[in-house]
């Protein structure tokens, strides 16, 4: 079966597009194909700046021949209906065929569609998939129709076969399909004629051009690995710029350049953002200090003076990137030393966080004293968890964040520790905005989880107060992150607080600032000048709609956090409904013992026992139900041991006795994993009841002894979770 080889040779595509681009051009092609009748048995792309690049091997040869078998009208059929079924079959009179069924004699048509050879085919799928290219940009040039990422300057599509190579005939937009491509734009441009995917990979080589992404990638992170090794310095990981990397050139080359002495003393951070964002620089730490020392770039091609040239270039523009972040850096530390971070963070008072919840200021203040609030909670010092909420946004107002905003936090720690701040102070300027993300660390100094806490606490219920949740797949504020981040940070810190009280008292905190803005006129709330002060209380008239809508979204942001933990533990292995029969109970919203608690019940159930256990409950809780409903009375007390008649019921009796004593301590204690094991231990006695009493025996004493027995097996594994909404 013959192969194919497709290329697409253009001006240089955008790094970030290639990989996209490859998958699209694999996916429209080979789905075109197989939707055309014919078959493949494999099918790699690759891209490259300059082009988009198929193989497919094991091509068929032609689509297979169809024959359609179509039911016609009655032979007694009017004439018209006749000839409306011959116009759609294409056939004639005498190319219809006679058959009989129950109802009589009809015509019936077989079309026959030949099939097509794979040339063909090909062609036609081709130019559907560069018209219909999916590119996030697309131009037209010269007075073509065609929109293309990049000018398209040729069209390679050849089928070879053992007998030789075939090129598809194709042309589209003045462009012939042909079998000759290009090499390195440079240093080997002229025409290279290709037989199939092998001889076309093994000239580009020749050709300096490194087809395959993945092979330019390793090429480069191999050479800067050994050069760093020869220099005693190691590389700063970056694989996203290492994807990119890969994208700018075809023939990586490798080069070490120096930094300027005057910018070794800014933090390495701002060295290795500045020539990541503008230069698409590696960076080269010294070990024993964590200085970023040398960068590496790399260039497009080999130079006669070994790439001298080319770093003199880099190394100039890259001193005048620098000089700008040098200047960022010590501006910013004029301010603080003038002003403080403090003074810093007074220009947030102009900047607007949301216009119903008013400015960042405003919104630093409520961070501020719900730290301060929860500090205790997780063992920070209110002092200093309320100082570092103050400052923590301050560098949102420096000229270093202002040029790199990926900084902030990060700079924040730089700055206070210039201004002279403590270290758990320093360190929640960045830690506070973690986790960033499900692999994100979590913030375990106590100062920082105080406010981390606080700041996403904050930003939950702002959006709930002024009632802007998130629907469906829209989330525009990264709620349901933040909510992940309060889940993982209070979990990750063994945080131990009810949190339905904190979210409630902040809803009201936030309402009554959103509802001052808007009676203001949708302004931020003005600062307090010549001794006029502004009272929220006196100013905002609340009503009872409004407590109730208040009370509703505390209730409802809970919710929020509860499935948002249901989707997390479902991730640690925890079924939902596990989960489910946990919410149930009381203080569920005590994030840390809700999971003890799910937890435990999930060993239980992947026991032999908790299964079995399971099903003894839901027997017992449904003959209950079932009794309690027809004789309408509740069967939850008075069962007797002296009234057992077997053996079976009295052992359920002392092993109840004794599952009760141990699970009440074992409760309070919150020892969950004891309180499950002796829950378990009803298994066996629970089985044996059900096979040897019969509960609704003629006896009303005895069947009533007998209901408020299972009353207690449904009391005490109720105790431990809701049963009910288990599985199973």
């Amino acid at each position: 079966m013959p192969d194919v080889l497709i290329e697409l040779f253009s001006e240089e595509i955008p790094a970030r597009m290639q990989r996209r681009a490859a998958e699209d051009l694999r996916k429209l092609v080979t789905d075109g194909l197989v939707d055309g009748g014919l078959t493949y048995a494999h099918a790699r792309a690759y891209a490259t700046p300059r082009r988009l690049t198929l193989a497919i091997e094991g091509l068929s040869e032609q689509s297979p021949t169809l024959r359609e078998e179509r039911k016609g009208p009655k032979v007694a059929a009017p004439e018209k209906a006749i000839e409306g079924f011959l116009r759609s079959t294409g056939l004639t009179l005498e190319q219809l065929e006679q058959r009989e069924d129950k109802k009589g004699a009809f015509y019936l048509a077989t079309i026959e569609k030949p099939g097509r050879a794979a040339p063909v085919i090909l062609a036609e799928v081709l130019e559907s998939a560069i018209r219909n290219f999916p590119w996030p940009k697309s131009m037209r040039w010269g007075a073509g129709s065609l929109r293309w990422v990049r000018p398209l300057h040729s069209i390679l599509c050849v089928i070879t076969r053992d007998d030789g190579t075939e090129v598809v005939p194709f042309e589209l937009d003045g462009i012939t399909a042909g079998d000759t491509t290009r090499g390195h734009r440079f240093m080997a441009p002229e025409v290279i004629k290709v037989t199939g995917f092998e001889d076309y990979a093994a000239k580009l080589k020749r050709a300096f051009v490194v087809l395959d992404a993945e092979e330019r990638a390793a090429s480069i992170a191999h050479d800067i690995e050994t050069r760093a090794f020869a220099l005693g310095l190691e590389l700063v990981e970056d694989a996203g710029l290492l994807a990119e990397v890969s994208g700018l050139v075809e023939w990586p080359v490798v080069l070490v350049g120096e930094i300027e002495e005057q910018f070794l003393d800014l933090p390495p951070e701002v060295l290795q953002t500045s020539m990541r964002e503008h230069q698409k620089f590696f960076s080269l730490r010294d070990p024993k200090d964590g200085r970023i020392v040398r960068f590496v770039t790399v260039a497009n091609r080999d130079t006669a003076d070994q790439g001298a040239t080319i770093l003199r270039g880099n190394q100039k523009v890259l001193a005048a990137r620098l000089a700008d972040a040098k200047f960022f850096w010590e501006n910013d530390l004029r301010v603080i030393a003038n002003v403080g971070l403090s003074g810093m963070a007074e220009g947030l008072t102009n900047v607007t966080f949301h216009n119903k919840l008013g400015s960042q200021k405003a919104r630093i203040d409520r961070i501020s004293a719900l730290a301060r609030e929860i500090a205790p909670l997780v063992g920070a010092d209110p002092v200093l968890a309320e100082q570092a909420a103050q400052i923590a946004k301050a560098d949102l107002q420096s000229a270093m964040v202002g040029e790199f905003p990926e900084l902030q936090g990060t700079m924040g720690v730089y700055y206070a520790r210039a201004a002279g701040l403590p270290d758990a102070v320093a360190n929640a300027c960045k830690a506070h905005y973690q986790p960033l993300g499900p692999s994100d660390d979590v913030p375990s100094e106590p100062v920082s989880v105080a406010v981390a806490l606080a700041d996403k606490i904050d930003t939950l219920t702002g959006f709930w107060a002024i009632d802007e949740k998130p629907t469906g797949s829209k989330d525009p504020f990264a709620l349901r992150r933040a909510a992940l981040g309060v889940i993982r940070l209070v979990l990750g810190n063994g945080v131990r607080t009810n949190l339905f009280p904190v979210l409630s008292e902040q809803v009201q905190s936030t309402w009554r600032a959103a509802s001052l803005i808007r009676a203001l006129g949708n302004v931020p709330i003005p600062e307090p000048k010549s001794g006029v002060e502004y009272s929220i209380e006196t100013t905002i008239n609340v009503d009872a709609t409004d407590v109730e809508f208040m009370a509703a979204a505390a209730t409802d942001l809970l919710t929020f956090l509860h499935d948002r933990l249901k989707v997390y533990l479902r991730d640690q292995g925890i079924r939902h409904d596990v989960i489910d029969a946990c919410l149930a109970m009381p203080r569920n919203d005590d994030l840390t013992l809700l999971v003890k608690r799910a937890t435990a019940l999930s060993e239980l159930l992947k026991t032999e026992d908790g299964p079995n256990l399971l099903q003894g409950f839901k027997r017992a809780n449904s003959i209950l139900t079932q009794a309690e409903e027809n004789d309408g009375v509740e069967y939850s007390f008075g069962a007797d041991v002296k009234y057992a008649e077997t053996d079976e019921e009295r052992t359920l009796f002392a092993a109840l006795d004794s599952a009760e004593a141990a699970i009440t301590p074992a409760m309070q204690a919150e020892d969950f994993a004891a309180a499950m094991h002796a829950m378990a231990g009803l298994r066996a006695p629970i089985d044996a009841f059900f096979e040897a009493v019969q509960i609704n025996t003629d006896s009303q004493v005895l069947r009533r002894n007998r209901l408020n027995l299972l009353s207690r097996i449904r009391t005490i594994c109720g105790g431990v979770a809701d049963f009910t909404k288990l599985d199973g």
